[in-house]
């Protein structure tokens, strides 16, 4: 059975006539009589109905031709998107020198007899390296006090939090950048400081990477400065020095935060006695893909347009690195072959005759030289040079992998493929995220026409949100909003697409990465108008609670029927997956009570629907807000997001 294939043209026989009538008065002022009875009138009908045919006729291309027809006014598959996550390498004990992990170190998980295993490369080198403490500050009000003498004597104490008010903070200042390495530091405390649960004192660790970030906290048996003990922190991946007052170093604070409602605060300033720092690890950016060698792919026959294709797909975006390279045959006087890099450019159209360039399809392998073609003057041009007959072919080598293969849970990316000295073991702390599959042919089908219609300028609303699915396959929505003030830029709000499941989806996962955005803008920027301005922003995802009561059908358990009306719930309540279209919950759409309803009848064993309420929450917060009666509006620039809904079973 063939596809059905969306029309590329869906103007009708009246649409094209009432087109040609609205511009007879622009082009042909002169003609008054517009009447059915008047020659010209005629002719344009029969011109029209012409027309129509032949929309017919190109509407009726069989699935082959119309890919090849894409294919021609260049709309070509989207290549899968790699998974990204962060690995944590651990030492085998503390090192008194650097260790380096190797950039395109690999880690996969286990091999399992179903499944081939999924390998990650990192991005970089990670170095760790030993810490050297050099400063200490503490900061109160607007003042800074130095600390470091007293915190060298053994027998010396220093106060943190003097006043005990939010934000006052105590530096310590490295000599070298710890980018991304995983640090103990060793804590000599007295009793002083009590008063806080030990489980969640308030305060916050920080490092200064151009502004001050959060440092995720894996372990603390300080207990907030409480006792002796061990602090366990890994840096984000910058750290970057920055002079307070007299010092210049590498700064990592403790900064006092409120307490977190009904936790207790602390009741004395606590006292540091000692501290000492040691590197355990570090953690380094990576990403799915597995890397193929130098390959041959055949020789050149000397003609124009040849295609060659690599054995591994889909490739990841190229490397300066991954290219293609032309081994001439040898030289009549050296004896010797001549070697050649080539370019690969996003297409040929551009492209000279004497242009050693190419292009290199992710989605489907296919590495492309210059074509020749012939104009309607009948003139040849060659874009891009031909490899001489008989030329090898090679590329240098590729990575190939991606799709959502690569979204695999925390702890599961433990093999490490080389030994590496001092290294026991590595880790994802979280899931990884971002993989997304190669574009199929039907979507790209749906893709073309709209592509067709608005051209790949930016000028409407539509025309950016259009843009803005094309620019990356990892963003699933996007709505453009123009601006309050005419001073101000539009709003483009993006969502990204995740591969986690609805009852697993958090605020952190539908952040937008500093590498999503760039995508989006280096693909806006050559297509916008030059009067456009665009700032790319998250939707605002407002949160709702359900709490139901449903009576189960006969002979169904009452888990089943919990879990699934659970269910359809949080895909229902769904900023990618919601709505009643399946599409994500649109915006500007409020929920109503009855909808609630119509999805409870719809859920799996459930014979009737008691009684439901929702309530709005902070998904932030993490907490119930209001109880809503019949309607919950949804607000400006928002999204609906589910929140910890409860159905209750009666059997």
């Amino acid at each position: 059975m063939s596809l059905p294939a969306p029309d590329l043209d869906d103007r009708r026989f009246q649409d094209i006539v009432d087109e040609a009538k609205r511009r007879i008065n622009r082009l042909c002022p002169d003609w008054t009589d517009h009447n059915v009875s008047d020659p010209g009138v005629a002719l344009i009908e029969l011109f029209a109905w012409m027309t129509e045919m032949t929309l017919y006729r190109l509407n009726q291309v069989p699935d082959r031709l119309y890919v090849k027809f894409l294919e021609l006014v260049g709309v070509e598959l989207f290549s899968a998107v790699p998974a990204r996550a962060d690995l944590l390498f651990r030492l085998t004990a503390a090192r008194e020198d650097t260790v380096r992990v190797p950039a395109g170190t690999q880690v996969s998980t286990e091999r399992r007899e179903d499944e081939a295993p999924v390998v990650f490369l990192t991005d970089s080198e990670l170095r760790v390296t030993p810490p050297k403490l050099i400063a200490c500050l503490t900061h109160t009000g607007d003042r800074y006090a130095d600390h470091w003498e007293e915190l060298r004597r053994e027998a010396a104490t220093v106060q943190l939090f003097p006043t005990l008010q939010v934000d006052e903070a105590v530096y310590f200042g490295l000599q070298e950048s710890a980018a991304g390495n995983l640090l103990r530091l060793d804590v000599t405390t007295g009793p002083e400081g009590a008063g806080v649960d030990p489980r969640r004192p308030p305060r916050v660790w920080e490092a200064w990477d151009g502004t001050w970030k959060n440092v995720r906290i894996l372990d603390d048996t300080s207990a907030g400065f409480n006792s002796t003990g061990e602090v366990t922190l890994l840096l984000p991946m910058k750290h970057e020095a920055l002079a307070i007052g007299a010092k210049r170093a590498f700064w990592l604070r403790c900064r006092l935060v409120r307490p977190v409602e009904g936790q207790p605060d602390y009741t004395n300033p606590p006292i540091l006695e000692q501290l000492s720092a040691v590197a355990l690890g570090g953690a380094v950016p990576a990403h799915h893909a597995e890397p193929a060698p130098a390959e041959l792919l055949g020789a050149s026959n000397g003609r124009p347009g040849q295609v060659f294709q690599v054995r591994r797909v889909p490739v990841l975006p190229r490397r300066f690195d991954e290219t293609v390279r032309v081994v001439l045959p040898r030289h009549e006087r050296t004896g010797e072959p001549e070697e050649q890099e080539w370019t690969e450019v996003a297409d040929l159209s551009d492209a000279e005759e004497d242009d050693q360039v190419f292009t290199w399809s992710g989605a489907n392998g296919e590495v492309r030289f210059g074509p020749r073609v012939l104009d309607r003057e009948g003139r040849v041009w060659q874009h891009g040079a031909i490899p001489p007959v008989d030329s090898q072919i090679y590329v240098t080598g590729y990575r190939f992998g991606g799709g959502r293969r690569g979204n695999v849970p925390a702890d599961r990316l433990t093999v490490l493929h080389t030994s590496i000295p001092f290294v026991a073991g590595v880790t994802n702390l979280d899931a990884s995220a971002g993989g997304v599959d190669a574009e199929t042919v039907e979507n790209a089908k749906v893709r073309g026409p709209m592509l067709l219609r608005g051209g790949r300028r930016a000028v409407t609303a539509e025309d950016v949100e259009r843009l803005t699915l094309d620019a990356a396959p990892n963003v699933a929505r996007a709505r453009c909003l123009p601006p309050d003030n005419p001073a101000e830029p539009a709003r483009l709000l993006v969502v990204p697409r995740v591969d986690v499941a609805p009852e697993n989806l958090t605020l952190d996962d539908l952040a937008i990465s500093d590498e999503l955005e760039e995508t989006i803008k280096a693909y806006l920027e050559p297509r916008r108008l030059l009067t456009m301005r665009l700032r790319i922003d998250a939707p605002r995802y407002q949160g709702v609670k359900v709490v139901a009561e449903v009576r189960a059908s006969p002979g169904v358990r009452a888990e089943t029927v919990r879990e699934r009306a659970e269910r359809a719930l949080y895909e229902y309540l769904n900023p990618l997956t919601g709505g009643p279209s399946g599409q994500g919950w649109p915006f500007d759409t409020d929920l109503k009570l009855g909808d609630v309803y119509g999805v409870l009848h719809g859920s799996f064993g459930v014979q009737g629907v008691e009684a439901v309420h929702f309530f709005s929450a902070d998904l932030r917060r993490k907490r119930t807000l209001d109880q809503v009666e019949q309607r919950l509006r949804l607000l400006p620039e928002a999204l609906f997001m589910s929140y910890e809904h409860r159905v209750v079973v009666q059997q």
